[in-house]
């Protein structure tokens, strides 16, 4: 095998998890083939939350100051009672929280984040993107690329020892495993807008919320998180309910009396906010079977949303990813000649710390749709713990950095 062949890396997808890859891998001397599926790369999503352990790699990887410029420090994660909107808790972000964990939490567009990204692959000349691609058939050390032009399709080969699957949920590569590729809905239903600062829905946020902070309304039949975008110019909202299976795609159209339904009791400011902030785009949540594997003999490893798609209570879907993205190139980088052993030693180690972020989601729903004695022992809970010790808490996932593996 050749030397080039030996470290060409070949990424399916080419959202925040496959751009990541392809950034880490090629500060590390590797030649980079990525291939994404659309034709033109779109932001899936709106808004967007990245804590300190996702900063802390993006300002590593050269991305940080790019999106620094249309992202937004806020300077605290408030939890609201949806029904009389008094604040149950304040965890300290801004300054304080950078202090703590050696880096800045940012919210951001999600568009924004995937063009500093895009910036930065711009600045690197071992990576290639090609769009209107898609893998179709991986054999030893050969990736078989499906193109899509105007007029049909061909089939191309490139030669790589190792195939990154960063295709998001409904993941292509995943198929070449040894389980099932079906994802699996939830039974949630996302609803998201992004509403302008001086729109009418602005004013009537501002006058429930927090400008600058990101502002959880709490209620037993849903939850609402907004926050900030774009420079503050904009507010991110999204709503979570139960809901039906619509669409097997990112966004569509569901009946907004579902949302109406699961708000009944919320306060009068709460729901004005709701009706100015319309329409309302849906998302239904899917999630990955926890237990099939990451890695795939002899050099396939699915990352982010293709791995492990989570519901997004814990608010770390792109930090895992950017996270998973970081460790691979590492791992595969500091041990480059045993490449199977390699990838076993990243899924061993990234294993642990998903569950750990699974399970604070499952929490966080809990405690979040939380209605009579366990809400009122949420409250009672919440009074008497100050902000700094909810910081604490969050120092295991906030204050996270790469281990340092060493072989013997």
């Amino acid at each position: 095998m050749s030397e080039t062949r030996s470290r060409q890396v070949v990424i399916a997808g080419a959202g925040i998890a496959g751009l990541t890859a392809a950034i880490a891998f090629a500060e590390r001397g590797y030649p980079v083939k990525m291939f994404e599926q659309a034709k033109r790369l779109e932001a899936a999503g709106a808004g967007i939350q990245l804590s300190p352990n996702a900063t802390r790699i993006l300002r590593q990887l050269g991305v940080f100051d790019t999106l620094l410029a249309n992202a937004v420090k806020p300077e605290a994660v408030v939890l609201k009672d949806a029904a009389s909107l008094r604040q149950l808790a304040r965890v300290p972000l801004g300054g304080a929280g950078e202090e703590r964990w050696g880096a800045p939490y940012l919210v951001a567009h999600r568009a924004d984040l995937q063009d500093a990204l895009m910036a930065r692959v711009a600045q690197m000349p071992d990576i290639q993107l090609t769009t209107g691609a898609q893998v179709s058939s991986v054999a030893s050390g050969s990736v078989g690329i499906t193109m899509t032009d105007g007029v049909g399709r061909k089939i191309i080969d490139t030669e790589g020892s190792l195939l990154v699957g960063a295709d998001g949920v409904w993941s292509a590569v995943r198929r070449f495993g040894v389980t099932s590729a079906q994802s699996r809905f939830s039974g949630e239903l996302a609803w998201r807008t992004t509403i302008s600062a001086d729109s009418a829905a602005g004013n009537a946020f501002a006058a429930i919320g927090a400008a600058n902070c990101v502002t959880t309304f709490l209620h037993p039949g849903f939850h609402m998180v907004a926050y900030p975008v774009s420079k503050g110019d904009a507010f991110n909202l999204v709503a979570f309910t139960k809901g039906e299976r619509i669409a097997e795609g990112w966004s569509g159209h569901a009946d907004p009396s579902i949302l109406a339904s699961a708000m009944r009791g919320t306060a009068a400011g709460l729901a004005r906010l709701v009706e100015l902030a319309g329409p309302w785009l849906t998302w239904p949540l899917h999630t990955v079977e926890r237990k099939q594997p990451w890695t795939i003999p002899p050099g396939i490893a699915l990352i982010g949303d293709a791995a492990h798609a989570m519901t997004p209570f814990a608010a770390q879907g792109a930090a895992m990813a950017i996270e998973d993205a970081a460790t691979l190139a590492t791992l595969i980088a500091d041990f480059p000649g045993g490449l199977t052993q390699s990838l076993t030693i990243w899924e061993n180690l990234r294993r642990p710390r998903i569950e750990k972020v699974l399970k604070r989601g499952a929490l966080n729903r809990l405690a979040w749709h939380a209605r009579g004695p366990v809400a009122l022992a949420r409250n009672l809970f919440l009074a008497t713990r100050p902000g700094e010790n909810l910081a604490v808490d969050l120092d295991w996932l906030y204050g996270w950095r790469q281990q340092q593996i060493i072989r013997r």
